[in-house]
């Protein structure tokens, strides 16, 4: 069955223009399949899910005809988003969304703002088109600078603050950490910066899938022992094995929470260290990823705990099983 921005161009809902489209916000779950591939550009953002050819994907972008925008979660994201779409082109732009993920209140934002096409609704979610607008107050889609001082990027994690698990993490390192350091799932950079307070470290890879956190953190952190890898943290690997890895998993997939996710990022960080290296994890008390540290590693502890988190500290990655 089509999906439902094929089916919003079939039916005639929403139209493309000739020429060159741009989409912004793809994922490997967007129906892209009515995108013709000769003269489509994704403007990619999350390293997992550049879909493959025979789309051409890019972190930049030129000058196109048209501009289609697979709404995310984050209403600041949504946003600057759609405020980049605007500042490319005069053309329409097509939006597609969920509903769980706010496209209901998005289009009845734009419609305050612009001229919006009756919506496609299907499939839990719209599709629809808006002409002309202004959304130069809007956020943009990159890092900004926020009052705390930090440099943070919309729809990133802990987009709004410092996050209490990573907090947590950040307090349990040991002053003696030393050596080479991964960060894995690095986001804007908040624990490597407390990685790189200890004077033992040599070298911290951050290690990160969303561009816009990625360069986030390059703003926050200017110590030429840090290296920036815009990956999937699940496939990238160091050049040479890591005395630590330090993470703060993510556990959601969309709004859904998947613990397989954070117990897939153990089992990688397993791979990319030492054989005497060391895991620095922090995690939701209620995750259950003790059988995975088992199997992954050959000495597991709790190392620390609240009402709401735990920290683990493992060490030997057993390569049998991790």
């Amino acid at each position: 069955m089509a999906g439902r921005l094929s089916q919003a161009l079939e039916k005639g809902n929403v139209s493309l223009p000739e020429g060159d489209l741009l989409v912004i916000g793809a994922t490997s779950a967007s129906d892209l399949s009515a995108l013709p591939p000769d003269r489509t550009t994704l403007l990619s953002r999350y390293a997992d899910t550049v879909p493959s050819r025979p789309f051409a994907s890019s972190d930049t972008h030129g000058t196109p005809d048209a501009v289609l925008v697979f709404a995310p979660r984050a209403r600041d994201a949504q946003r600057a988003a759609i405020r980049l779409a605007r500042e490319l082109t005069d053309a329409p732009i097509i939006v597609d969304g969920e509903k769980t993920d706010g496209i209901d209140a998005l289009y009845r934002e734009l419609r305050k703002r612009a001229q919006v096409s009756e919506a496609w609704s299907k499939a839990h979610g719209k599709v629809f088109a808006v002409t002309g607008g202004d959304f130069s107050d809007w956020p943009a889609l990159a890092p900004a600078e926020t009052t705390d001082g930090w440099w943070r990027a919309p729809g990133a994690f802990s987009a709004d603050g410092i996050d209490k698990a990573s907090e947590m993490l950040a307090r349990a390192l040991p002053d003696s950490l030393s050596g080479h350091v991964i960060d894995l799932g690095a986001g804007w950079g908040y624990l490597s910066r407390a990685i790189l307070d200890r004077p033992g470290v040599t070298r911290v890879d951050l290690v990160e899938n969303d561009r816009l956190a990625l360069e986030a953190a390059e703003r926050n952190i200017s110590d030429p022992r840090a290296a920036f890898h815009w990956a999937n943290a699940l496939t990238w690997h160091p050049d040479s094995p890591a005395d630590h890895v330090v993470t703060n998993p993510p556990f959601h997939i969309g709004r859904a929470a998947d613990p397989s996710l954070g117990q897939a990022f153990i089992r990688a960080a397993a791979g990319m260290l030492k054989p005497k290296g060391q895991l620095w994890l922090v995690a939701n008390r209620q995750l259950p990823y003790e059988g995975t540290l088992k199997d992954a590693f050959r000495s597991t502890e709790l190392h620390s705990e609240t009402p709401s988190f735990k920290v683990f500290h493992a060490t030997s990655p057993n390569r049998r099983k991790g």
